[in-house]
């Protein structure tokens, strides 16, 4: 245990200088921001997703604000024998694009790192739980279809946050999960 300290404080040393590096959108707007999305490619370096990404389909990511500034994002995942839904919120950082959620089990940071509004926002999440850091990078778009040249802009912000390539996952399309009850909140 006491080798393994000091790789765990440099592993998070490194990611956390990763995520101080990362930028953000300029002059972001959260009423041109907010409605629906498709999560369409995903890279991250949680144990759970390492497992479950290739089953993973497409999602939806339906993002609304609160009348203080908070981002409320509803997602929906096709699973294998159902639909899984959460409803996550975000307080509002004092940066416009950057957002964080806290929770007694865990702190979340979320940032909107590029947008062009109509068709495609990319996103990195921070998620400390415990001693366990985990960073995601999210493509979303309007429409379920991601363009090469979007896939490859995509592709060269993921060393960037810190995270691997070998972990992308394209999503496939799903016409899953298009509504309905059963959210979680988180």
């Amino acid at each position: 245990m006491t080798v393994m300290l000091p790789s765990l404080a440099l592993a998070l040393l490194c990611l956390l200088q990763a995520g101080a590096e990362v930028p953000m959108q300029p002059g972001f707007n959260a009423e041109k921001f907010a409605g629906t999305w498709h999560v369409t490619a995903l890279v991250a370096n949680c144990s759970m997703f390492m497992k479950m990404k290739d089953g993973m389909k497409s999602s939806t990511a339906t993002i609304s604000f609160t009348p203080e500034g908070d981002l409320l994002l509803k997602l929906t995942w096709p699973m294998v024998d159902r639909c899984q839904k959460f409803e996550l919120l975000f307080r509002q950082s004092g940066q416009a694009g950057h957002y964080v959620g806290m929770s007694a089990q865990d702190k979340k940071d979320l940032r909107v790192v590029e947008t062009d509004y109509s068709s495609y926002a990319v996103m990195r999440e921070l998620h400390h739980s415990g001693q366990e850091l985990n960073a995601a990078l999210q493509l979303l778009t309007r429409e379920q279809d991601v363009s090469p040249q979007l896939l490859q802009k995509f592709k060269e912000l993921i060393p960037a946050v810190g995270l691997n390539k070998d972990t992308l996952v394209i999503l496939p399309k799903s016409g899953e999960c298009q509504g309905g009850a059963g959210w979680h909140t988180r």
